[in-house]
């Protein structure tokens, strides 16, 4: 399973060595980089406003050409798409459409802040810019703003009243197209929140389901009810997920078996297949092994509905359940089939719950299913191939997977080889840590502590034994 040394290939970005399953050309950092780039417009150059593509948009007066001209330009690798010059506007995408291809905007403010979003120089405008600093008439209301401000001043607890004397946002009567893509960028806001390393947003992502819900019971033209239904299921999963990373195990699986209700409901086999293996990874740490493979079982329903990549997921997860029973020749197996399947991903058609899973999550899952062998002796070597690779090639957008594979890789090194360098590895580990509230992998680093347990005649070990207990609590 080992990566033959003369087949070596490189990324073309940052030089780092590829690992055998990325079949891009640049490696799962640099790749993650570049579209962290594309979350907000980046610095063009000087002559970008002067080529006559653009001048020619401008003198239209339409923004909507504008745009078109500006996510077409040369200077870009390939095309923005619009989702992504959307998000940048707090549009959906089909707003962004129909900007581009319908009348010109006329609405003042609008114009202004588009203008100032994607950077365009005011001397080649066909409309006035304020000045630097001042609010628009679409801006957050200011003074209402500047009234609760006061109040936080005077005393907390106004604020807590004034608070609470907000009307909560009402259900539409009706849903379309706009309310359906504001539900996925939440849940895609959250995930991203809780893979970099969550935060205390537990309640926003239960206002938010809460609201989505009720949105089920509302009129809906029957060619969006799939994609509400999927929405839905989408953010449910996400907070389903976030419950469990942080042991609130009942309402994970009270949210999951909500959001498998509405992805059946929205005839979605891609989300369907994302809840059974969430399921199934949340039953396997709670030592349910047995339950983690009848979940994946499930998901495996119609696997010719599903895309490499979600393939790939689901065959790690399968094999990290063998792994805990111990069934050796099993779990090889279905890590081989896991990285057949991942040769051949295709993230261009992957859902967007499955962005994350690139070459280090790959590396990862498969990392963590050898380590139960590799831990009584069994294919050591490979296991922390996979565990170094993923640990290198997570991005800070990914602090928490990044933090769980050091850790898991220090155990495997401490348990098996040099206790210094294992040390070396869990300091490494603790610095991404102590940025999460996640009990997952707090615990992994109590598993780390009890491997370095009997190694502290090392002061290296020591140290890190030392280091865990400041960070973590009792128990």
């Amino acid at each position: 399973m080992t990566q033959d040394p003369q087949s070596n290939r490189y990324c073309t970005r940052c030089g780092t060595r590829l690992s055998q399953y990325n079949t891009e050309t640049c490696c799962g950092s640099c790749e993650t980089k570049s579209r962290e780039q594309l979350e907000s417009p980046y610095r063009t150059p000087p002559g970008f406003w002067h080529t006559d593509q653009i001048r020619d948009a401008l003198a239209t007066w339409h923004m909507g050409r504008v745009i078109f001209a500006y996510r077409t330009h040369p200077f870009h690798a390939r095309p923005l798409a619009q989702e992504t010059i959307a998000t940048w506007l707090s549009l959906t995408q089909a707003q962004l459409s129909r900007i581009e291809k319908g009348p010109a905007p006329e609405q003042l403010s609008k114009l202004i802040r588009w203008a100032q979003i994607l950077q365009i120089p005011a001397d080649l405008l066909w409309f006035r810019l304020p000045p630097r600093n001042v609010d628009t008439l679409e801006d957050v209301n200011r003074q209402g703003f500047l009234r609760v401000a006061t109040v936080t001043v005077a005393s907390p607890a106004a604020l807590l009243d004034a608070l609470t004397a907000i009307r909560p946002t009402p259900i539409p009567s009706i849903v379309g197209i706009d309310e359906i893509e504001q539900i996925r960028k939440a849940a895609k806001v959250f995930s991203s929140i809780d893979a970099s390393g969550g935060g205390v947003v537990r309640e926003a992502v239960l206002a938010q389901v809460r609201y989505a819900i009720g949105l089920l019971n509302t009129t809906c033209d029957p060619k969006y009810r799939d994609s509400l239904h999927s929405a839905v299921g989408y953010l449910t999963h996400t907070a389903a997920f976030m419950a469990f990373d942080r042991y609130e195990h009942d309402d994970a699986r009270t949210m999951f078996s909500l959001a498998l209700t509405c992805a059946e409901a929205g005839n979605d086999w891609h989300l369907r297949a994302k809840i059974h293996s969430s399921a199934a990874r949340q039953s396997i740490w709670c030592k349910e092994p047995d339950d983690g493979l009848t979940a994946v079982g499930l998901a495996f329903t119609r696997p010719d509905r599903l895309t490499a990549t979600e393939r790939a997921m689901l065959h790690t997860t399968h094999a990290r359940a063998l792994a805990k029973l111990g069934r050796v020749q099993e779990t090889l197996a279905a890590i081989g089939r896991a990285d057949d399947e991942f040769a051949h991903a295709n993230p261009s058609e992957d859902p967007p719950w499955m962005t994350y899973y690139g070459a280090a999550q790959h590396s990862g899952d498969t990392g963590h299913a050898l380590f139960d062998l590799a831990i009584h002796g069994r294919f050591v070597n490979e296991a922390r191939t996979r565990l170094t690779t993923a640990a290198q090639g997570h991005s800070d957008a990914y602090l928490r997977s990044r933090a769980i594979s050091a850790t898991k890789l220090a155990s495997l090194i401490m348990a098996t080889s040099d206790p210094v360098e294992a040390a070396a590895v869990g300091h490494h580990a603790l610095r991404d840590a102590s940025h999460l509230r996640s009990r997952r992998a707090a615990d992994d680093l109590r598993e780390l502590r009890a491997f370095a347990q009997s190694r502290t005649d090392q002061p290296h070990v020591a140290e890190l034994t030392d280091t865990i207990d400041e960070l973590l609590p009792l128990g």
